[in-house]
């Protein structure tokens, strides 16, 4: 039962287009066992690069851009999404796209983008290299375009090689 009610919607879903600005989407192979790879979650080449995706999981890899929100991706019969291994994957390269953002992540506009790369929020995105001397984000071409809310924040992935 619905206990509590908006007067808005909210601003977008995680993977989702934030607009209709330019943007390059291509499509890969989930590499990852089922439900590992969730829309708004950063990708990286995975076995076969160019073919492949991966979480991204570190420096020492390419980061391929932001898992998108397919139509083609549905709920299993728990009421699950999860992408399904060997399924085709639409991953947003560069353009403005929602993604999913570490829990107590406080960002701005034109805050620099970082993806995790250790831990439970691994590929999720940050605005910082890490705390108290520990690097854990690794920085990508983009920033970030506004504040989170409900743990997704709309980010712009630049065209040019990374950071």
């Amino acid at each position: 039962m619905q206990t509590a009610y908006k007067y808005f919607a909210g601003r977008g879903i995680a993977g989702g287009l934030v607009d209709l600005a330019p943007y390059a989407i291509d499509s890969f192979i989930n590499e990852e066992e089922n439900g590992v790879l969730k829309p708004g979650l950063a990708a990286m080449s995975g076995t076969n690069a160019g073919t492949q995706i991966k979480l991204y999981t570190g420096a020492d890899a390419t980061f391929e851009g932001v898992i998108n929100n397919n139509r083609n991706t549905e709920y299993d019969l728990d009421g699950h999404l999860r992408i399904l291994k060997g399924a085709g994957v639409g991953v947003v390269r560069w353009g403005r796209v929602y993604v999913r953002v570490a829990e107590g992540v406080e960002v701005a506009y034109d805050d620099p983008l970082y993806v995790v790369k250790t831990g439970d929020e691994t590929g999720f995105f940050t605005n910082t290299a890490g705390t108290a001397g520990s690097e854990t984000g690794v920085a990508v071409r983009g920033r970030f375009l506004g504040p989170v809310e409900n743990g997704i924040a709309p980010v712009e992935l630049f065209n040019q090689a990374d950071a």
